[in-house]
């Protein structure tokens, strides 16, 4: 375009320029097209797998650990569901009507055992050095994907929100694992140890059948999450903290329960190893998961941009800090497990303390946390 040109040549040109331009634009629309294609592609990977973890299915994975017995009954067990309804505790029919199926009221004493359970839960995690959060519900779609969760997958657990961006979190653990998206932490502050109370919402696509009655798979839940972001070097051992926690927790309610070490089909894309908790429920007469615990590795906090900047060996022998003595910074790892999952908590309980004259004991430890009430008992008419 420089320089003497003739006329018809110069329009010739500025129209090939245009071209170019329109072309451009068109080439970059394309490009963020297929970027998003190739991260939903490249999300689908699954964390690598520990060595020892149990290969295969479900039915592959192997007991750590079988913590008590399950109690004798001289006397016809009734499950939740029964109890539930000779003590009038819950309401499934009218939450049907208000919300749909898998939904529920609370009422009355367990009303009180829910919040007893939260407040235990909170109080026993934070006396290990966690530091207790209550979180957003509702997150971005793109936080739940670096998560290791897919919203737009087919049977999807998680709820989208119409016409955005967001959705309904299916667990703390995502809105916690966002906490220090996208930023360098100082290897002092490391390990970060976190429990959150949160609802969780849960599509519960492709649940059916006589084992997920009642309050055992519902979409809406109260939760209590422990989660943890740690040295590489420290996951394990975290893990193993994480897991002790979780059977202090279950064998001082007096539960019967089993760990298992969770076969490679089980794992679901972020964790490198899972620990779950199946507790004895005699109205089932079986035992159903009551929690989990979960090394992710660096799986999520790649994803989400979370690292820390190790002390290196010159900023120890210097006291001047420089930009030439600091370590490149790395990813953490990131943990979760489930220190109290509401539902099926109450499920264990009534299950397993109910009396012969259908009322149901209190656990000791949770009856400061209801007003010293000690029995639910069967309402006077």
């Amino acid at each position: 375009m420089k320089g003497k040109l003739d006329p018809s040549e110069r329009q010739r040109l500025i129209e090939e320029g245009k071209n170019l331009k329109e072309g451009l634009a068109a080439l970059e629309d394309d490009l963020v097209e297929l970027n998003d294609e190739l991260q939903q592609e490249a999300q689908c990977i699954p964390n690598m797998t520990h060595p020892d973890v149990p290969i295969g299915g479900e039915d592959c994975s192997t007991i750590r650990k079988m913590v008590g017995s399950s109690p004798n009954f001289s006397f016809p067990v009734k499950d939740h569901l029964q109890l539930g309804k000779e003590l009038d505790l819950f309401d499934f029919d009218a939450a049907a009507e208000v919300s749909g199926s898998k939904f529920y009221y609370l009422k009355n004493e367990a009303v009180l055992l829910e919040m007893a359970l939260l407040n235990w839960t909170l109080s026993e995690v934070m006396k290990r050095g966690f530091t207790p959060l209550t979180t957003p519900e509702i997150v971005r779609s793109s936080v739940v994907e670096k998560c290791g969760f897919q919203p737009r997958a087919n049977n999807t657990q998680i709820y989208s929100i119409d016409n955005s961006d967001q959705c309904l979190i299916g667990t703390a653990e995502i809105p916690v694992g966002g906490l220090h998206m996208d930023s360098i932490l100082s290897d002092s502050f490391l390990p970060l140890k976190y429990v959150a109370f949160s609802h969780c919402f849960r599509t519960e696509a492709g649940a059916a059948g006589t084992a997920t009655r009642g309050l055992y798979r519902v979409h809406q839940f109260s939760k209590v999450e422990m989660f943890i972001f740690c040295r590489p070097e420290e996951s394990e051992h975290y893990h193993q903290e994480l897991i002790k926690i979780e059977e202090d927790l279950f064998s001082s309610l007096g539960l019967h329960f089993k760990t298992l070490d969770m076969a490679s089909a089980d794992l679901g894309a972020p964790a490198y190893r899972k620990f779950d908790v199946e507790a004895w429920m005699p109205g089932l007469e079986r035992f159903g998961e009551i929690s989990s615990a979960s090394n992710c590795t660096d799986y999520q906090s790649r994803r989400l941009g979370i690292r820390y900047r190790p002390v290196s060996e010159a900023q120890v022998t210097s006291a001047k800090k420089s930009k030439g003595n600091l370590a490149p910074p790395q990813f953490v790892h990131t943990l979760n497990a489930t220190a109290c999952a509401v539902p099926r908590m109450i499920i264990c309980l009534l299950e397993n303390y109910q009396q012969e004259d259908g009322s149901v004991l209190i656990p000791e430890p949770l009856r400061p946390f209801m007003g010293g009430l000690s029995v639910i008992a069967r309402k006077s008419l």
